[in-house]
């Protein structure tokens, strides 16, 4: 119970701050005049991927069987890697210029965050997997 609670309570964290940053902590252009520049949309789309993520934590810590639990890590895995491919240009990508906030702290920002929610994901399913075979 305690590991789900500490892995449930990180991917919430980490949900919060997918959806949540890019609006008030590293924030991204905004909407200028008549253009709206494509960091506004990916933003928009962190918002429903940590959401998402944040629900499948709460998930996490309230359901017990292990292949629950499993099927709930994976889910937030997948979701990890949409979220952090969302600042690039695979999905929306974010503005272009070096100058720009974006480019310098949101994308690095959602990166990192992604990549540490991605390697917890991968550390429970290990230890999950490891537990459903004993």
């Amino acid at each position: 119970m305690k590991r789900n609670l500490i892995c449930g309570g990180a991917a919430i964290l980490f949900g919060l701050l997918i959806a949540l940053g890019p609006q008030f902590l590293f924030k991204t252009c905004g909407i200028h005049d008549d253009d709206v520049p494509v960091c506004y949309w990916a933003a928009r789309a962190e918002i429903s991927m940590g959401i998402l993520i944040a629900a499948l934590g709460v998930y996490l810590i309230f359901f017990t069987n292990i292949k629950v639990q499993l099927g709930l890590t994976i889910s937030i895995f997948m979701s990890g890697i949409v979220a952090g491919l969302i600042p690039f240009d695979i999905f929306f990508g974010v503005c272009k210029d070096t100058s720009m906030v974006c480019y310098r702290v949101t994308l690095p920002a959602l990166t990192v965050i992604s990549a540490l929610l991605i390697i917890g994901a991968v550390v429970n399913m290990m230890l999950l997997e490891k537990k459903t075979r004993s």
